[in-house]
């Protein structure tokens, strides 16, 4: 196939979790071409139009990967480089720009990053990053088989960095959690000696008092919960950001460099400080959401690891992920506090119960 190598090219951009959308995606559509053939006296290709285009448009989305990449890394006419943590927030704030015509002059970085876990002490370093990916191989699922992850998302963000115009406009995207917040210090850091002027603003406030009324509410723990319409507004108020002089700068380039003198695995924000905790900070949590959970009939009180996880996920008011929070049901069932059946691959494979007698 003349394809192969693009093909090969494409995929190798991509990473983790966009893995799983588009599998889930192309062998829905290969589903429905097998049902419909398995129904029709007639030929396939009499009725496989409508399911071969969904295909052709996920193949075609896919190809086109590596140039919107391109697309989006800072350019030398950008005057506005937009820094945000995680892929949900990213996507709602592409959609966001284009919505209001900016994709021209306003790129993004994104961090990968979920600075919430995992050890962070001497990230900067090789030996640090090291550290690192081999702790979310030990004990997070989804990076068991990335055997450098941590090293390329690193290079790949001072690369961004560096690519910056010294006339943009430097806007940091945080909000109320460990992860934006340790996210911002770790950027502060990187650019403490460039000369953008750079803004921090907080989407999750801006939105919740522009459209928040006493009768109807949503409090953001995190940026990637908020809509592309509701972020466009807060686009148009991102002047009104927090202007970070070099003595702040200073100020948040310290506080990274402590948070990075520790090796702990999961943090917190709180009184305004990312505070490291201990790794069963939530173990207790977990415990109390998996006793006023009511296992499903028939099932001798096993209940699926999945929606403990989803219910501890759903009211937990700091911003942690559900890879962590499946890590600690599994050292749960490790440290025999908790019973199992089925297989600890993924949530969805195995359920849990209080440990009996």
């Amino acid at each position: 196939m003349k394809d192969m190598l693009a093909i090969k090219k494409a995929v190798s951009t991509l990473r983790d979790e966009e893995v799983k959308p588009y599998l889930t995606q192309i062998l829905a559509g290969i589903g429905e071409l097998k049902e419909q053939y398995g129904q029709l006296d007639q030929p396939l290709e009499d009725h496989m139009a409508e399911p071969v285009a969904g295909l052709i448009e996920q193949y075609s989305s896919l190809m086109s990967l590596p140039e919107q990449r391109a697309f989006w890394d800072p350019a030398p006419d950008s005057n506005h480089i937009h820094i945000l943590s995680g892929d949900s927030f990213g996507g709602s704030m592409i959609h966001a720009l284009k919505g209001l015509g900016w994709t021209d002059t306003h790129k993004l970085i994104i961090l990968r990053e979920n600075y919430a876990i995992g050890p962070l002490g001497q990230l900067d370093t090789p030996e640090g990053r090291k550290l690192r990916n081999d702790w979310f191989r030990r004990h997070i699922h989804e990076y068991f088989t990335v055997s450098d992850e941590c090293e390329r998302e690193y290079r790949e963000l001072l690369d961004n960095l560096e690519q910056i115009p010294e006339q943009a406009k430097i806007v940091i995207w945080t909000s109320g959690n460990a992860c934006e917040q340790t996210g911002l210090r770790h950027i502060a850091h990187l650019l403490e000696n460039r000369p953008n002027e750079i803004i921090v603003c907080d989407a999750c406030t801006i939105c919740e008092e522009l459209f928040n009324r006493p009768d109807v509410f949503i409090n953001y723990y995190h940026s990637g919960e908020i809509p592309a319409d509701k972020l466009r507004e807060a686009l148009l108020r991102m002047d009104e950001g927090s202007r970070l002089d070099a003595a702040e700068i200073a100020r948040l380039s310290r506080e990274w460099q402590q948070i990075a003198e520790h090796s702990g695995a999961l943090r917190i924000w709180q009184d305004d400080a990312v505070l490291e905790v201990p790794a069963d900070y939530y173990d207790g949590y977990l415990l109390e959401k998996l006793d006023s959970l009511q296992p499903p009939p028939g099932d001798d009180g096993f209940l699926k690891s999945a929606r403990l996880v989803g219910e501890a996920l759903g009211y937990c008011e700091q911003y942690v992920g559900d890879a962590y929070f499946e890590h600690r049901v599994r050292e749960l069932v490790y440290s025999g506090v908790l019973e199992i059946k089925g297989v600890p691959a993924a949530m969805r494979f195995y359920s849990i119960r209080r440990k009996q007698g």
